[in-house]
């Protein structure tokens, strides 16, 4: 059964600056053409009921307006939106709160809006107040709330309302991370208890972990529609390919990868393209030049998959005397910590010492373990061993976040930051084997 549904809809708004040809041009139409901007086009879909639904794409794309439309906000220009249940809406932060009153005063305003009696008011509010974990500033005007602190308490409110459809905008994208996980765990709750969820985020791994269907706006059309994981694969590839500079193709292996050149060699054009990151550091020593990272069979990786097989190849020119050059790639997390990579001075293969104007290519092989879903940076850099007493040298050249990528869902669930493999033995004593006493 729907309980949301689209059918032929769009959504246009005049662009008249004077709110007095604006008024004329909506009573008498046919008299006055004004110019107009289409937000959404001929839509159609459904969400049924229990599903989580998510809505993605990139900025302007016209999501906020279709969850305004599902909220009953804004009405369509043309096609009919029927929603059945009730609406509980996380769309703007504060939306709906009076700034004047406490946290509590809103609680409660905000309950009577939607029907609740005074009594079933009282009984509501200590479950908002407990998940909200705002303490005191309950008592305080929410015009003095932190940004977080009103999340907090807009979300707290929408999920205990008893809504049968919840819309959740990027209203989460301030809270801090734990308080952000139990959001997620109590939507997983809603979910199970038939709830039916629309959902708009830029985090793909979100969309893959709690998403049933999703549709991918772009420019107020529809693009795709489907099962999350296929959805949020193809807009990150789409995302991917738009960002990747326009690389030559270069001389083959007989087994189709790219040939790399000899370490004496200037890179071929393909290593010649450095992805745009967030700025380069180090002592001028050496440059690099270009960073690919290739999946299994060669192609240039547009997301990351657990268990893979990589390939990560970057160039780099010396630009002084280099004794002993080391070449690595930190891999960083949503929240920019290094936690892994790959470097040379791990392996059994040292690059020789260059000349300045030498140019050298590196190629890694590696599998990622199973990482949970989320964002990953990979972060090519050049340095030169340390002294054995010496602190580390500074990086010859770094390029910070030279590639970000999405890691997708793995089969099981990852308890922290990555699933450690183990091989597992058990043994049962026998009957006859006395145990020890407790």
């Amino acid at each position: 059964m729907s309980v949301v549904e689209f059918s032929a809809v769009s959504k246009s708004y005049l662009l008249e600056d004077s709110n007095t040809r604006r008024l004329a041009a909506l009573l008498f139409p046919r008299h006055f053409s004004s110019p107009r901007f289409t937000a959404l086009q001929d839509l159609n879909f459904n969400v049924r009921r229990g599903e989580t639904f998510c809505i993605i794409g990139r900025n302007g794309a016209g999501k906020s307006t279709l969850l305004q439309l599902v909220a009953g906000i804004s009405q369509p220009t043309s096609g009919a939106v029927r929603v059945a249940g009730r609406v509980s809406a996380l769309l703007e932060l504060g939306t709906g709160f009076h700034p004047d009153f406490t946290g509590r005063q809103n609680v409660f305003l905000a309950a009577s809006m939607l029907g609740f009696s005074a009594g079933e008011a009282r009984r509501l509010y200590p479950h908002v107040a407990e998940f909200a974990g705002i303490g005191d500033f309950l008592e305080r005007p929410v015009r003095t709330y932190s940004s977080g602190m009103l999340m907090r308490l807009a979300f707290a409110l929408a999920i205990h309302v008893e809504p049968e459809i919840l819309i959740v905008d990027e209203a989460l994208s301030v809270g801090d991370q734990a308080f952000r996980q139990r959001c997620l765990r109590k939507v997983q709750e809603l979910r199970a208890r038939g709830v039916s969820i629309l959902f708009v985020s830029h985090a793909m791994g979100e969309v893959k972990s709690i998403g049933d269907r999703a549709l991918w706006l772009d420019r107020g059309k529809p693009r795709e529609l489907g099962p999350a994981d296929r959805v949020a694969d193809s807009y990150l590839a789409a995302l991917a390919e738009e960002s990747r500079p326009p690389r030559q193709p270069s001389a083959p292996h007989l087994d189709g990868r790219p040939a790399l050149p000899a370490f004496s060699d200037r890179p071929p054009d393909w290593l010649d393209n450095l992805p745009s990151g967030d700025g380069r550091r180090g002592d001028g020593r050496a440059r690099i030049h270009g960073f690919a990272l290739l999946d299994a069979l060669g192609r240039p990786a547009t997301h990351l998959a657990p268990r893979d097989s990589y390939v990560a190849r970057l160039s780099f020119e010396a630009l002084d005397s280099l004794e002993r050059p080391q070449a690595g790639v930190l891999i960083r997390n949503h929240l920019g910590i290094a936690f892994s990579g790959v470097a040379t001075p791990r392996s059994r293969c040292p690059i020789p010492p260059l000349s300045p104007g030498e140019c050298c290519s590196v190629e890694f092989r590696f599998t990622l373990p199973q990482f949970y879903p989320g964002f990953f940076s990979f972060s090519p850099t050049v340095f030169t061993a340390p002294d054995r007493q010496g602190p580390p040298n500074e990086p010859c050249d770094l390029v910070d976040n030279a590639l970000t990528l999405q890691m997708g869902k793995a089969a099981g669930e990852v308890y922290g930051s990555l699933h450690v493999t183990a091989r597992v033995r058990w043994s049962k004593p026998s009957i006859d084997q006395e145990l020890p006493r407790a």
